[in-house]
């Protein structure tokens, strides 16, 4: 092979896609340059011939090198079996495996490979390997479990994962039914008594309001931990850790003690503090320094009243501790460390403190205990109140929102270094509403390390994001079957798939999934591959249908009928403006204010396609006997024409087939602005407005019921 074949045939044994097909049919390859990037940040180095062979020859013996796969996932109702990588010369001997059950049983069997399929053979470093097929007893559990086998001369050792056919899918999806939810923000989220930004009190509230008025569940955004220190960063889909959960939605008057604590008494009753927390409580947008600087003042008070109580008063709280592992004793250390550094990034820490095992790490956990139990309190508060709102009545519970990804300079990348893939950042291409392409600035997960190590950082991060929920959301969804790397420094346009191990990833997600109870809903927005929805659809996987994207290339709004049964459907989403904003054009403007137009004639543009827009708007209603009389495309409606338009658009996506929809807060509101302008990071204030009325009000207004209630008839019909 030349250099550029051994380049090709390196990148293709990474898992780098040679070239891929943008939204708007074009034809895209990954440059040289970009491949070399990429494999070095895999930590395959191919500057290089000498490099690109040495590469080559580790990447052959991950496929070789092994009797066993790292990790085997397999299906129910597929056949069961193992791929085995064994030396010539042991084809005659007596093979003998074992699997550990993760109960602790065994199951054991032999066999002579020669009697075995035999699917390869290679030649790796001057010897004659053969690839054999083992089939597998088909009444394997389910369950995370490992296989070993040996001859007297040699074994193998491997992960070996028994998962159900497909997610879970409740009974009334089966039967075909249809369920409606509400969705928020829950930063957003305002009641009477709120300290300036929503709290679990509150969802819970909203929660047991919504299953009055007939709601199944009640969607929120990624309440993933982020950066105390730097409140102001407060995308909840950049967060630290995407394990535990985010302090700043503790509702502090519902934590122990706080009507006993005399600490705690005395400062929320004077003049200074009443007074800043009567200003945030005013505020239309979340002023994150000042929220949490108010909460952080009163949950320090409330830990050294906790930490006075009786062993039995805290025996919640160490069974928590317990039960949290290693994985929680890392996130806590990484809090304290972060404080002890004045909010450096732990890339920036001194090298002893950058290895979570190291004994100078150690040293200081011991002599920061107290500390370190600070940071578990407030996760235990946390982890209590969000369970406490995932139990309010409703039929499918909380519907959370797992992220992408998480920051570079985080707990979970600090914690998991090995499954961190450095040097790269991952996006998305070029597509309609972003022609530069995306990097989101976030560090992909290793695929390869993923495998090795059995998936359990994945079916961790998916345990932790089902708990006290009915329904999770998965974000790009598409990153289970390929991620959009761009290398640092490189233009986005410039990037290159890279693949993950699907298969193995569906089943991970299947098993956590019926474990769980969970419905599963997997946003496939963007960029979607060929043949991915279909694949989502036969996993038992909700797709994510938009109102406004739901289009044929005309332009022309699909028919309600038209929308797969298997979905979530609703109107809009953070990332685009409400039905009222949309109609009122505010994007745009604000678009236009902040100089995101790259020239006159593409806003211009953009107004005259919006107004076309506002025309196929009306005539899909008027299709469906939804337009309000009197109505007609004007950008200036007044806000009774925008409710009754909002009204309408919900009746519209209610009458789908798809067996869940959510109506969003914002929507019942007719807010203008949109919570997240994509492409902007502080020339907008992203992730911080807040919604203009109390849940209390929202729920008891008599415009919400009447809206809800033709979403009820809708999906009754």
């Amino acid at each position: 092979m030349n250099e550029a074949e051994t380049l090709d045939r390196l990148a293709g044994l990474a898992g780098i896609r040679p070239f891929y097909w943008d939204v708007f049919g074009g034809y895209h390859e990954a440059s040289p340059e970009g491949k070399k990037a990429i494999l070095a940040a895999l930590g395959y180095p191919a500057d290089t011939p000498k490099q690109m062979e040495k590469s080559l020859a580790v990447l052959e013996a991950r496929s070789w090198g092994r009797w066993l796969r790292f990790t085997t996932v397999l299906r129910k109702g597929r056949e069961f079996g193992l791929r085995l990588n064994l030396p010539s010369t042991a084809s005659g001997r007596t093979l003998h495996w074992t699997i550990i059950f993760e109960d602790g049983s065994t199951r054991t069997g032999k066999i002579i490979p020669a009697e075995l399929e035999l699917t390869e053979t290679r030649k790796v470093d001057g010897v004659a390997l053969e690839r054999r097929y083992l089939p597998l007893p088909g009444d394997l559990p389910e369950g995370y479990h490992m296989v070993r086998i040996e001859n007297g001369e040699g074994s193998g050792e491997g992960h070996l994962i028994v998962a159900p056919a497909r997610c879970h899918l409740p009974t009334w999806v089966e039967r075909d039914g249809r369920k409606w939810g509400l969705n928020t923000h829950l930063y957003s989220l305002r009641t009477r008594d709120d300290w300036g930004i929503g709290d679990f009190g509150g969802l819970a509230r909203l929660a047991k309001a919504g299953h009055a008025l007939g709601a199944a569940s009640v969607g929120i955004n990624p309440v993933h931990a982020m950066f105390p220190d730097t409140p102001q960063n407060a995308s909840p889909y950049s967060p630290s850790s995407r394990l535990f959960l985010n302090p700043l939605y503790i509702d502090v008057t519902g934590a122990p003690g706080y009507g006993q604590c005399e600490a705690v008494r005395e400062l929320t009753t004077s003049t200074d503090f009443a007074d800043r927390l009567e200003g945030i409580r005013a505020e239309t947008h979340v002023d994150y320094p000042a929220v949490t600087t108010l909460k952080l003042e009163v949950l320090e008070l409330l830990y050294t009243w906790f930490l006075e109580q009786p062993a039995k008063a805290r025996a919640s709280f160490d069974a928590f501790c317990e039960a949290g592992g290693e994985s929680l004793r890392r996130f806590c250390l990484h809090e304290v460390l972060r404080e002890h550094h004045k909010g450096k990034c732990w890339h920036q820490w001194t090298k002893a403190f950058r290895d979570p095992a190291s004994k100078k790490v150690q040293a200081f956990a011991d002599k920061n205990a107290e500390r370190l139990g600070f940071f578990a309190y407030l996760q235990w508060l946390a982890e209590s109140q969000l369970e406490t709102a995932g139990n309010q009545g409703l039929s499918i519970g909380l519907y959370r929102d797992l992220a992408v990804g998480a920051d570079a300079g985080g707990a979970d990348a600090w914690a998991e270094q090995d499954l961190i893939v450095n040097g790269v950042g991952f996006g998305a291409p070029p597509d309609a509403f972003n022609p530069l392409g995306q990097n989101w600035g976030l560090p992909p997960l290793h695929p390869h390390t993923l495998r090795e190590r059995g998936y359990a950082p994945f079916r961790d991060m998916l345990r932790a994001n089902m708990r006290h929920a009915g329904a999770l959301r998965i974000d790009h969804a598409m990153a289970l079957m390929q991620l959009y790397w761009v290398p640092g420094g490189s233009d986005a346009r410039s990037g290159a798939y890279v693949h993950y191990p699907f298969d193995d990833l569906l089943g991970v997600l299947a098993l956590e999934s019926q474990r769980n109870k969970c419905l599963i809903i997997g946003e496939d927005l963007g960029t979607v591959p060929d043949g991915f929805r279909e694949r989502m659809e036969a996993e038992g996987i909700l797709s994510y249908r938009l109102f406004f994207f739901e289009r044929w290339e005309s332009g022309l709004f699909m028919r309600p009928e038209n929308y797969p049964r298997l979905a979530l459907a609703t109107a809009t989403t953070h990332d685009l403006p409400t039905v009222a904003g949309y109609w009122r054009g505010t994007d745009l403007e604000l678009r236009r204010s902040l100089g995101l137009f790259h020239s006159n004639e593409a806003m211009e543009s953009d107004l005259h396609a919006r107004q076309d827009e506002r025309d196929k708007l009306l005539a899909a209603l008027e299709d469906q006997g939804l337009k309000p009389d009197g109505l007609w495309p004007d950008p200036h409606m007044d806000e009774a024409g925008l409710a009754r338009l909002t009204q309408a658009a919900e009746r519209f996506v209610a009458r789908t087939p798809s067996c869940l929809l959510m109506v969003n807060l914002d929507d019942l509101l007719c807010e203008l602005d949109q919570l997240n302008l994509p492409g902007t990071v502080f020339e907008y204030p992203n992730w911080r407005r807040r919604l203009s009325r109390t849940v209390e009000d929202l729920t008891q207004a008599s415009f919400t019921r009447e809206v809800l209630r033709d979403v009820i008839n809708e999906r009754r019909r």
